[in-house]
């Protein structure tokens, strides 16, 4: 049934006897319905921005002007830094993996995937993420609900040292249900032109270092829930002994999607990088073949690694081949770096100083522009 509001005439007081507001020339009785009639709260959206009000000014850098509140984000940036500065974009979302904080009702985590989604494809061609805007869509605004995404996206962007700038939370009612929600977010960065990485700076001999992944990151969930919840019928809430360290099923496939861009950074800036191939959807030889020219080629050798427990237990419980398993997920790699052969060794002490973990993975070799995965994961 549809709320109905009365409003007071002009100059009358709300409470006690009230009188009815009128059209003018009328005494009818006049019924008005309002914007939370129609399942939109504008106070819940207000409430949800104040709480987010810290943690969003907590990501600011110097270039950002202004506060929350305006209709569009304002960022000065210093042109006097660079000679030929290049802006880079990026766009993306967290996809099904936000069915399971939805299920679990756990919120904070997925906004850390979606700024790792974003900036991590915005490091890749060497740009430094300035700044991000995102955007959330759900069937109702719960404050709580809403200040918990916003605070993995902030926390996410304090992890790569960019701005959250702005976005939009919009109330979707009667097209989504009222816990239901989707991610998305724009991105921007910066990069000196004669600086830009690719597959034209990729040369043969180089190195292709592998950095480790934190888990699925945030591809090939609807597979997972395929296999896991459908066809195996696992539990969330359920201990899986095979993942080890006592961790939920839920736990493991909410592990937050690791953010490489401070790190790429300080790659560039040490060593002599080629190329970054950031691994998403395509899994491994679909995101490294895209730094490749046409005339190289690029090994991995699968026994220098072992994935995460969680992708044999997808490929045991779901029966998929190795090539569509690699086809989908990171396989335990979210990063691949390519370095000049002579600084190999010195980006891997970097990293690992930084507390990644890394290692030889491969190497570039004449050929066609292909990815050659070579033997055996390792167990264990």
């Amino acid at each position: 049934m549809t709320h109905v509001t009365e409003r007071p005439v002009s100059g009358q007081p709300e409470n006690g006897n009230r009188q009815l507001w009128t059209a003018e020339g009328s005494t009818n009785r006049r019924r008005t319905v309002t914007y939370a009639d129609a399942g939109v709260s504008i106070h819940a959206g207000d409430k949800a921005v104040e709480m987010l009000k810290d943690k969003v000014a907590r990501t600011h850098r110097p270039e950002v002007l202004g506060g929350l509140g305006g209709f569009s984000g304002l960022f000065k940036l210093d042109t006097s830094k660079y000679k030929s500065p290049v802006l880079a974009s990026s766009t993306d979302g967290v996809g099904t993996k936000l069915a399971i904080a939805q299920q679990m009702n756990i919120h904070d985590t997925v906004g850390i995937d979606l700024v790792a989604m974003v900036v991590d494809d915005l490091v890749a061609c060497g740009a430094e993420p300035l700044f991000l805007l995102d955007y959330i869509a759900c069937g109702e605004v719960v404050p709580d609900r809403i200040a918990e995404i916003g605070a993995g996206i902030a926390d996410g962007c304090r992890y790569a040292g960019c701005a959250l700038l702005g976005g939009e939370t919009a109330e979707h009612p009667g097209l989504m249900r009222p816990d239901e929600y989707d991610l998305s977010a724009n991105g921007v960065g910066v990069v000196e032109e004669d600086m830009i990485l690719g597959a034209e700076r990729v040369q043969p001999g180089d190195v292709v270092i592998a950095m480790r992944s934190s888990g699925l990151h945030s591809n090939g969930y609807s597979l997972v829930r395929h296999v896991l919840l459908g066809q195996a019928r696992l539990k969330l809430d359920s201990v899986i002994e095979d993942l080890g360290d006592q961790r939920t099923l839920g736990e493991e496939l909410l592990t937050p999607t690791k953010i490489y861009a401070k790190d790429c950074l300080s790659l560039i800036a040490e060593c002599d990088v080629r190329a970054f191939a950031h691994v998403t959807g395509g899994g491994i030889p679909g995101n490294l073949v895209r730094v490749l020219p046409k005339h190289l080629d690029a090994t991995v050798n699968r026994s220098t690694w072992a994935p995460q427990p969680i992708f044999d237990l997808i490929q045991r419980k779901g029966r998929i081949d190795q090539h569509d398993l690699e086809s989908t997920f990171n396989m335990g790699v979210g990063m691949f770096a390519v370095v000049s052969a002579a600084d190999a060794d010195r980006a891997m002490a970097l990293l690992t100083g930084r507390g990644v973990e890394c290692w030889h993975v491969g190497d570039i070799i004449e050929g066609t522009g292909q990815v050659h995965m070579l033997g055996s994961h390792t167990r264990g």
